[in-house]
């Protein structure tokens, strides 16, 4: 029976990216005027194009599979967590595919964890890791893996022989392998520089050149990169992770990269670059739809597209509103933020604007929640904002009039 990944609240924040404020702030109370809120005599909301969009989206980015390989005790946990922010410590068994294999997954991450070379083994470690990547690879594409994380840890000094003959096979099966060095004691002598113990420094040069009494060895891996989870005291943030993750990314199949950035929690530029095109799409959607100018009691007309790209943007981010949310909470949360209630609290400020929404305006209020929607969606997938609370923190993220205009003044805009 199939198990899903549990999500755990990241423990590692990303170090300058995660400290970002909300939303801007103004002196001005005007400056910041927040939607209203919907009227009684607002007409009520589809949420279908959130749900729809939402489930196509991920049907369209799909599960990255990473495969982890190493002996018990060397932190494949902390760095699933680390990473991705689920607790695989907390699965149990996951789905046991064969002796020394599990699988566990969610929609958008896979997890191969096989078990490193055990001593008393009838077969040799190639001959184990073969047949258990047979085995994988009569499951379905869906569950392929993409890359390789091979962790040893840091004190060992030295790969063994059996860590080196399946590298050796995992290259011969065309995975490209990280070979990751776990649990390293960072110092830090004196701020923006850290050290790493002479012993662990010694066994990466070796890594890098590796030999056996003078003689070249060939160990087909991608790169070596140090990592540790938190500090050596156990507390404080990990190093070496976001070196992991820009190298995995590059590591990965063209075709599978985007599944990675969404899989992923410490980079969130990423997500932000996948965003920032369906924002810009939807706005030029919204405003085709405002061509001929509307009426402000007929704004819903712009809820459907601004409810699909809140789809499109939750899934980048990995939240499953659709079933954290009731259909009711949803669909008054889309009520909130789309349609009626941003035209009224703006077009009466809005110079020019009248009781009726053109391209100009539809343009520059949908980019705008689509901003604010991102910033709300960042606060949720970094575990900062309560699921529950996102109807009532809304106004903390809606966009401001000065956004606003700011679309309204892009280049372009003034044909619209």
């Amino acid at each position: 029976m199939s198990a899903a990944l549990r999500r755990s609240p990241p423990r590692l924040a990303l170090d300058r990216h995660r400290n970002e404020a909300p939303n801007e702030k103004w002196d001005d109370p005007e400056m910041t005027t927040a939607p209203d809120e919907p009227a009684d005599d607002a007409p009520e909301i589809d949420d279908r194009p959130f749900i729809e969009a939402n489930s196509q989206a991920k049907s369209k980015y799909g599960r990255f599979n990473l495969a982890l390989i190493g002996g018990t005790g060397v932190g494949k946990s902390s760095l699933v967590n680390a990473v991705f922010g689920r607790d695989l410590a907390k699965v149990g068994m996951g789905l046991p595919v064969t002796e020394g294999v599990n699988y566990y997954h969610d929609e958008s991450l896979g997890i191969w964890d096989i078990e490193g070379f055990e001593i008393g083994s009838a077969m040799t470690p190639a001959e184990a890791l073969r047949k258990n990547l047979k085995t994988i690879a009569g499951h379905p594409p869906v569950e392929q893996i993409s890359v390789v994380w091979y962790c040893v840890a840091s004190k060992a000094h030295r790969l063994t022989r059996a860590d080196i003959d399946m590298i050796r096979e995992l290259e011969a099966k065309g995975l490209p392998v990280v070979l990751v060095l776990t649990k390293v004691d960072w110092d830090t002598p004196f701020p923006g520089r850290r050290t790493v113990p002479k012993s662990v420094e010694q066994f990466r040069s070796w890594l890098e050149n590796p030999d056996d009494n003078g003689q070249p060895i060939d160990i087909p891996f991608q790169r070596v990169i140090l990592t540790s989870t938190q500090d050596k005291n156990g507390k404080g943030k990990g190093h070496g992770l976001g070196e992991l993750v820009t190298e995995t990314l590059a590591l990965s199949p063209e075709n599978e990269k985007d599944a990675f950035r969404i899989a992923q929690r410490l980079n969130l530029p990423w997500k932000r670059e996948m965003a920032r095109p369906i924002i810009a799409a939807a706005a030029t959607a919204a405003a085709a739809a405002a061509a001929v100018p509307v009426p402000v009691a007929d704004a819903a007309i712009l809820a459907p597209i601004q409810l699909t790209m809140m789809g499109r943007i939750a899934a980048i981010y990995d939240l499953e509103l659709k079933t954290m949310l009731s259909a009711g909470a949803l669909a008054q949360l889309g009520a909130q933020i789309t349609g009626q209630a941003l035209a009224r609290s703006f077009l009466k400020l809005i110079p020019g604007a009248g009781s009726v929404i053109g391209a100009g305006v539809a343009f520059a209020l949908t980019a705008a929640t689509g901003e604010g929607w991102l910033r709300l969606c960042e606060q949720v997938h970094t575990g900062k904002l309560d699921l529950d609370k996102i109807s009532d923190s809304w106004s903390q993220y809606a966009p401001s009039f000065l956004e606003v205009l700011r679309k309204m003044a892009q280049p372009g805009m003034a044909k619209r």
